[in-house]
C-alpha cells in the first residue's frame, strides 16, 4: 500500500492549499533534523517534505488523488491530461533541506542562533528545544513565511544575539557570503578533502586595504547530503569598523553519468527493450565500487514502475558512515516505434485483453 501524504500531514483529502503550507510549516519545524535529535526525527522531515512537494503541486496532487503513491511514481497519468500524451512520473528529490529552504528561504534557520563568538573551526548552537512548532518562530523577527511581498529571505546568524543586547560590531558585519561547492558522488561515497583559494581585502593599521589570497580547506565527511552548509568565520573581506563577513560553503551534488542520488540511496536506470520487459533477461548493473552487479530478470514481467532494490550498495549514511543506503534500479523500456500487420494478429491472439 502507498504512502497516505494527507496523514502524514495530519489533513484530510480535502484540504486547502493554506492548510497544507500550515501543516508543512508546523511539522517541518517540529522534526527539523538541527532542532530535534529524537530517534526517527529525520525520517519524519523526509516524508513532510515529500508529502507537501505531491500536496503542493497542482498536477502531482490530482494524479495522486487519482491513482495513489503507485500511480504516481509509476507514470500514471499524463502531462495532456487523461487520454493521450506523455507520460507524468514523479520521484521525490531525496533532499529534505531543499524543499525547506525552498518555503522558509534556509536550509537550517537554527543557525539564527549560532555563536558568533566561537572559534573559526566549528560554531556552537542556541536554541530552545521546547520552542512552539505551532507557530512560526521567526514571523515576528521578519524573516518568516508570513512576510508580506513574496517568501522569506534567508536567516543570517548575525541578525541575532540571544546572549544580552546587540553589539555595535555585530550590528556591522556583512551577511554570510555563500558558495556552491559541487562534489562528486564518488567524492561523497569516501569523503574527501577540497581546497578553496579565495581572495579577500584586509585593512592595514594605516586604514589603508590590500588583497590577501588564502586557501580554506574542506573536510566532506563520507555521505553528507546536498545542502551541508560549511562555515568559515569572518574570512570575508574586512571594511572599515565592520567585522568580516562569514564564508559559507553550499555541498551540491555534482551530475553523474550513471546514478542519481536520492538520500542515501542512488537509482540506476536501465535501458532494456519491450521483448526483453515482456520475455525476460539477464543484465549487468554498473555500482558506485566498479564492480557489476548481474540481474537475473527471467521468468518475470519488467513493468515501467518496477524497481530492484539491492542494500548495502548505494552511499553511507552521514551519522553512521559504516552503513550504506541502497542500489535502486529503475527500467526504462523502450516500445517500438510500429508494428506489422503480422505481429500484431500474433500479439492479438497471444496477449490477455
Amino acid at each position: 500500500m502507498g504512502k497516505d501524504y494527507y496523514k502524514i500531514l495530519g489533513l484530510s483529502k480535502g484540504a486547502t492549499d493554506d492548510e497544507i503550507k500550515k501543516a508543512y510549516r508546523k511539522l517541518a519545524l517540529k522534526y527539523h533534523p538541527d532542532k530535534n535529535k529524537s530517534a526517527g526525527a529525520e525520517e519524519r522531515f523526509k516524508e513532510v517534505a515529500e508529502a507537501y512537494e505531491v500536496l503542493s503541486d497542482k498536477k502531482k496532487r490530482e494524479i495522486y488523488d487519482a491513482h495513489g503513491e503507485e500511480g504516481l511514481k509509476g507514470g500514471m497519468g499524463s502531462q495532456n491530461g487523461p487520454g493521450g500524451g506523455q507520460s507524468f512520473s514523479y520521484a521525490f528529490h531525496g533532499d529534505p533541506r531543499a524543499t525547506f529552504a525552498q518555503f522558509f528561504g534556509s536550509a537550517s534557520p537554527f543557525q539564527a542562533f549560532f555563536d558568533l563568538n566561537g572559534s573559526s573551526g566549528g560554531t556552537t548552537m542556541f536554541f530552545d528545544r521546547d520552542m512552539d512548532v505551532d507557530m512560526d518562530p521567526f514571523a515576528n523577527m521578519g524573516m518568516g513565511q508570513t512576510r508580506p511581498g513574496g517568501p522569506a529571505g534567508a536567516f543570517r546568524s548575525h541578525s541575532f544575539n540571544f546572549h544580552g543586547s546587540p553589539s555595535r560590531k555585530e550590528k556591522t558585519q556583512d551577511p554570510p557570503i555563500e558558495h556552491d561547492l559541487y562534489v562528486s558522488l564518488e567524492d561523497i561515497a569516501r569523503g574527501c578533502v577540497k581546497k578553496m583559494k579565495i581572495s579577500r581585502r584586509v585593512m592595514q593599521p594605516d586604514g589603508t586595504s590590500k588583497k590577501e589570497d588564502k586557501v580554506l580547506t574542506i573536510h566532506v565527511k563520507p555521505g553528507w547530503k546536498a545542502g551541508t552548509k560549511i562555515t568559515f568565520q569572518k574570512e570575508g573581506d574586512q571594511g572599515r569598523n565592520k567585522i568580516p563577513a562569514d564564508i559559507v560553503f553550499i555541498i551540491r551534488d555534482k551530475p553523474h553519468p550513471l546514478f542519481k542520488r536520492e538520500g542515501s540511496d542512488i537509482r540506476y536506470t536501465a535501458k532494456i527493450s519491450l521483448k526483453q520487459a515482456l520475455c525476460g533477461t539477464i543484465i549487468e548493473v554498473p555500482t558506485m565500487s566498479g564492480e557489476k552487479l548481474t540481474v537475473n530478470l527471467q521468468g518475470e514481467v519488467v513493468k515501467p514502475h518496477t524497481v530492484k532494490r539491492f542494500p548495502g550498495y548505494g552511499l553511507p549514511f552521514p551519522k553512521e558512515p559504516t552503513r550504506k543506503g541502497d542500489l535502486m534500479v529503475a527500467f526504462d523500456i523502450k516500445f517500438p516505434d510500429r508494428l506489422s500487420s503480422g505481429v500484431k494478429e500474433i500479439l492479438m491472439d497471444t496477449l490477455p485483453n
